[in-house]
């Protein structure tokens, strides 16, 4: 899986936009940041370290030990809270559909919540 292809696999989610807040800093320019257009949170954070593309994806904290556990390919968060976050190396042994499913997961716990109407 490419780059872009990871990037446009997340643009299909409703109300996702792509964004690039590092690209002032060097360092990390080439990071896109995935976010949700009514709250601006982020899903996902798509980079390329060490010659390795990897996503940054927010999790369930009793998921994610359990997927660290399960996969090689599945570290604590690169640069994120450790409790709340995994890095997912693309090409690792984290099959695509659980790749998906964690990205879709990501999205879900970001997204705004629907509002009850009071009546």
């Amino acid at each position: 899986m490419t780059r872009q292809e990871l990037i446009d696999r997340c643009l299909t989610l409703p109300f996702a936009y792509e964004d690039y807040p590092f690209a002032a800093s060097e360092r990390n320019s080439d990071m896109a940041v995935m976010r949700h257009k009514v709250n601006k949170k982020s899903f996902a954070f798509i980079a390329e370290r060490k010659g390795k593309l990897f996503v940054n994806l927010k999790c369930d904290p009793f998921e994610s030990d359990f997927l660290r556990q399960a996969f090689e390919g599945v570290l604590p968060g690169w640069h994120m809270n450790k409790t709340h976050w995994n890095t997912v190396i693309i090409g690792s042994d984290v099959p695509e559909d659980e790749l998906f499913r964690q990205i879709q997961a990501s999205y879900d716990l970001i997204k705004p919540k629907a509002r009850r109407k009071v009546t």
